[in-house]
């Protein structure tokens, strides 16, 4: 397999053609590690490699393919190279689902005071649109391995925009499941497992593989949908607002989603949000009025759109006075599901995301708006090589 073949291919569509013996797994896993080796020196998306353990799990695989085993049945991700976020629960999950793991993905240092960049032993991880830009954090390394085509599919998790800044600053897709239902989940309540992938098919996959199956279809008719730009408190710049509107406007030309007009006057969520991580009170006031306005959002509409983050990537210095997750942890304190999608770039050429927010458990949805919605920004390419 070349590496021109492998970077095309999604996880859902690896698994497949390992099941049917149309590639084999070795060939597959080969060609991740090929990947790998060509690009991670400049971009720094793995603190480790595992080729060895990858090569013979995928051996094994093979194996049972040819012993005429039923191995395929009931594991979508059959041979499937992922990079993973740490281990526990989600990744045993995957690789039950067939998936080879081929490394640890960068993630920022310990006791950091920005969480959106990612460090390696070689240095810190880039962003694969411009090397002096981070790539959002803290699931920085897979968002990067999936942007420039090392894996299809990495894990991450989010307890406060873990997964979808790097997904909107890295040009792919990054789904937050609805808080508690998917590992990891953190003592905080704040965390849960994600996922960055280049293809709705594979976000869906991995929702299956972790016992949360979706369906294709919403109830029926066009999914009502309300945009605020700052959710009533972030400072956005009027750039990113302006690209993710207008990815919002072509998305609801689709036909699948009808924009309705909604007020979201939130409270700034940062007191709530620090309350429950160190687990005082003193914020938890406004978590019970967000929730009760927010209620109040989604009895009217499925979806909420905003940007993903309401600043462009920064730099390696840092983010300054920036809070690129203002958008995003309000929903990891209230606990909806939300996903980010590509939306453009700015004029500096760094992309931009757009986030769906979708009631409670109702990641169908979600699902459903980012299948017609995954290009609204233009199918960004990969910068990696």
């Amino acid at each position: 397999m070349t590496g021109d073949e492998y970077k095309q291919l999604s996880a859902a569509g690896i698994g497949a053609a390992v099941a049917a013996r149309e590639v084999s797994a070795v060939a597959v896993v080969e060609a991740a590690l090929r990947r790998i080796e060509e690009l991670d020196r400049r971009m720094r998306a793995f603190r480790e490699v595992w080729p060895e353990r990858a090569v013979a799990a995928a051996r094994v695989i093979d194996r049972e393919l040819a012993g005429g085993s039923e191995v395929g049945r009931g594991r979508p991700l059959l041979g499937v190279p992922v990079g993973v976020k740490g281990m526990g629960k989600q990744v045993e999950r995957l690789v039950a689902a067939g998936a080879v793991v081929v490394g640890a993905t960068a993630g920022p240092g310990q006791g950091t005071k920005w969480q959106t960049w990612g460090l390696t032993d070689r240095g810190p991880t880039v962003n694969p649109w411009d090397a002096d830009l981070v790539p959002g954090g803290s699931s920085a390394g897979s968002a990067v391995a999936v942007a420039t085509g090392m894996v299809p599919l990495a894990t991450g998790s989010d307890g406060a925009g873990s997964v979808r800044i790097p997904a909107a600053w890295c040009g792919v897709l990054g789904l937050k499941a609805t808080n508690g239902t998917v590992p990891p989940v953190d003592s905080s309540g704040l965390g849960v497992g994600g996922v960055l992938a280049r293809e709705v098919g594979d976000l869906r996959a991995w929702l299956a593989v972790q016992g949360r199956a979706v369906d294709d279809v919403t109830s029926g008719g066009p999914l009502r949908v309300g945009w605020s730009s700052d959710l009533g408190y972030a400072e956005t710049s009027p750039e990113i607002a302006a690209i993710a509107r207008g990815a919002f406007e072509r998305l609801v030309t689709t036909g699948v989603l009808v924009e309705v007009a909604v007020e979201v006057e939130l409270l700034n969520p940062e007191p709530a949000w620090t309350s429950l991580r160190t687990k005082t009170t003193g914020g938890l006031g406004i978590r019970e009025e967000n929730d009760r306005r927010l209620g109040e959002v989604f009895s009217g509409v499925e979806l909420l759109a905003t940007p993903t983050t309401p600043n462009a990537p920064h730099g390696h210095a840092g983010p300054g006075r920036e809070m690129s997750v203002a958008l995003t942890w309000g929903f990891n304190v209230s606990g909806h599901p939300a996903v980010s999608l590509p939306a453009g770039l700015t004029a500096g050429g760094a992309p931009v995301g757009l986030q769906l927010v979708a009631r409670h458990h109702q990641e169908g949805d979600l699902l459903v708006a980012a299948g017609v919605g995954a290009g609204v920004g233009g199918r960004l390419p990969w910068t990696g090589g």
